[in-house]
């Protein structure tokens, strides 16, 4: 087992049926959660020499919605029909708040990855949770470094 998915096994998941019956801004808050987690460790571990403003800055490049609405339309195709349809609720719940720094559709797409990242959290898919969060975090900070 990799060493970063550990820290997303749940004691118990619940099932499938249980997360597709949440709200998606819950299943949203969820993935918002483990994301961050997920990234904050990733450019963490390794990093002795750096200071938390620098780390706070690498994870602010992954977890904010641009980067999180340019990843999703890279991962739409693989996902299956359950993470379509939580994609697309989540994506379509009309919200009161919207990022500082995107426009009103990043921000929904953000939220609908958000969501299926949540679902495969709840859900005990650590596979297909590390398969995502990873090439999240690996296409937007070498991006980054060409750009």
């Amino acid at each position: 087992m990799n060493e970063y998915q550990s820290v997303f096994q749940l004691e118990k998941p619940i099932s499938k049926q249980d997360a597709l019956a949440l709200h998606p801004m819950s299943l949203a808050f969820i993935g918002d959660a483990v994301q961050s987690l997920y990234t904050r460790t990733r450019v963490t571990v390794g990093a002795t020499l750096k200071k938390t403003g620098a780390l706070h800055r690498e994870v602010t490049k992954v977890v904010k919605a641009v980067s999180q609405a340019a990843e999703v339309q890279k991962l739409l195709p693989l996902f299956d029909e359950d993470e379509q349809d939580i994609f697309r609720r989540a994506r379509n719940c009309k919200v009161q708040t919207s990022a500082k720094h995107a426009d009103p559709a990043e921000y929904r797409k953000a939220s609908g990855f958000e969501a299926v990242i949540g679902y495969l959290y709840l859900t005990g898919n650590t596979q297909r949770l590390f398969e995502f969060l990873s090439a999240a975090f690996a296409d937007t900070l070498n991006s980054d470094d060409n750009g």
